[in-house]
């Protein structure tokens, strides 16, 4: 596979991402750019509901496109992740029986999750399908394709969303911007497939994404995705509570919960900053509010019909919001489990030292989960200039005028600022001596003479 230039997008509640990667034949990611706009009120719990987002888009992707790396290409189609606050999971099993024994291919398979996306409800947008395990003839089997059998089955991780954060997208991207819309592809599991490692799959991990206003959770075990939910609930949560609570415009509540916050609680005794700030009274805030979105993301593994011992991989924290100090610690307290921060575990290169990994993970996951999708166009490539074609008549074709007899004086419209400056000129040619030689200076009086001759006789 030759390689191609990738473009994603990624559209979150407090800000909007654009990136763009280079895939190489080998399966090696180069992250060559990663670029951010601030959002503030136009994307809600994860879904658009102001088209003026496109202007962000639009900044973002004429800055993409002045990377040295990337000019003169322009920006053509992008992937977008899809996530926010009504995206959940389903498990549907399916079956197909066979008439006979016959070899399952990967177009039997390939019709399995189409039957097993077809089993959701109108009301909501499919946005993948991620197989959980396969049987055939009852028995399971990690790959069924090359097998022989009279059935086949499969359990199906659907993945849904309400229909209309996609029909917002396509409003913003296509109808707005005048972008391509190649492909969309869940963030949860681009993130899962990104940050966990292949044994914490296995074995039984929980990926937990804290955003701004929602918090997404993605539980695996034996390698594949088998819940996933989104609360409505978020670090801006905990901004809001300093917000109320002490009487602070929400900028300067933000800039108090990311310097003094503590999701661990105040420490021993009131401590007021020189601010005046009683610091003790913002971080028991913090904690209660931090307490509450842990409370929820564990609750997660109860729904999905588990128990914390099923998960011996533990939880991978993601996001922004986790970034929040002691939210770490206060996770791995109550629930007892081994926590770590995410970063990227798989094939992937940042060429932009400026880029943190960690940081822009959901971004990057996209590009990765992209370049597995079928290819499509994302950059378009300058057409080259035609060279000027070169012949004998070169000077007189490019000095050709309505009127040949027309002296030229001056300069006209069309002439350059190189043509005005003498830079143009080709240089004159001269003989090693300006003096002339001995048969010029003769030449030069005889026609001098044979003139005034001629003048002379005129005057008679």
């Amino acid at each position: 596979m030759p390689e191609r230039y990738i473009v994603a997008i990624e559209i979150g509640s407090s800000k909007l991402r654009g990136a763009i990667g280079l895939a190489d034949d080998s399966g090696m990611l180069d992250v060559l750019a990663v670029e951010e706009e601030k959002l503030v009120g136009s994307v809600r719990y994860g879904c658009i509901n102001n088209v003026e987002v496109s202007n962000a888009i639009n900044c973002i992707c004429e800055r993409l496109e002045q990377y040295p790396r990337i000019a003169p290409r322009t920006i053509k189609g992008v992937y977008v992740s899809v996530g926010g606050r009504s995206t959940a999971s389903t498990l549907i099993d399916v079956e197909a029986r066979l008439g006979g024994e016959q070899e399952i291919t990967r177009e039997m398979i390939a019709d399995l999750r189409r039957r097993a996306a077809q089993n959701i409800p109108q009301e909501r947008d499919v946005i993948d399908v991620a197989p959980v395990k396969f049987t055939v003839d009852n028995k399971t089997t990690v790959n069924p394709v090359g097998s022989y059998g009279t059935t086949v089955g499969a359990r199906m991780c659907v993945l849904s969303c309400a229909p209309v954060i996609k029909r917002m997208i396509r409003r913003v991207i296509f109808e707005k911007v005048g972008l391509e819309i190649n492909g969309y592809v869940a963030r949860p599991l681009a993130e899962g497939a990104l940050a966990l490692t292949d044994e914490e799959r296995r074995m039984g991990a929980m990926l937990v994404d804290l955003g701004a206003e929602t918090t997404s959770v993605t539980i695996y075990k034996n390698g594949a995705p088998v819940y996933v939910a989104t609360l409505p609930l978020g670090s801006r949560n905990i901004t809001l509570d300093i917000t109320h609570a002490l009487n602070h415009i929400e900028e300067r509540a933000e800039e108090i919960k990311k310097v003094s916050g503590n999701a661990l609680g105040a420490e021993s005794g009131r401590r007021t900053g020189a601010d005046g700030i009683d610091y003790s009274e913002v971080n028991n805030y913090v904690h209660a509010r931090a307490a509450e979105i842990i409370t929820n993301i564990l609750k997660q593994i109860e729904y999905a019909g588990m128990r914390t011992t099923d998960l011996p991989g533990g939880i991978v924290l993601i996001g922004g919001g986790s970034r929040l100090r002691g939210f770490n610690e206060l996770l791995t307290q109550m629930s007892k489990m081994k926590v770590r921060m995410g970063t990227t575990q798989s094939a992937v290169r940042i060429s932009d030292s400026a880029v943190n990994a960690a940081d822009n993970i959901d971004v990057i996951s996209t590009l990765v989960a992209a370049a597995q999708l079928p290819e499509a166009e994302c950059m378009t490539e300058p057409e080259p200039e035609a060279e000027a074609e070169t012949g004998s008549n070169e000077y007189d074709d490019s000095h050709d005028d309505d009127d040949d007899n027309v002296s030229r004086i001056g300069l006209e419209d069309d002439d350059d600022d190189d043509f005005a400056t003498g830079k143009n000129k080709k240089p004159r040619k001269t003989s090693d001596s300006e003096e002339p030689s001995g048969k010029s200076r003769i030449f030069s009086w005889l026609r001098s003479r044979i003139a005034t001759a001629m003048d002379e006789g005129d005057d008679m």
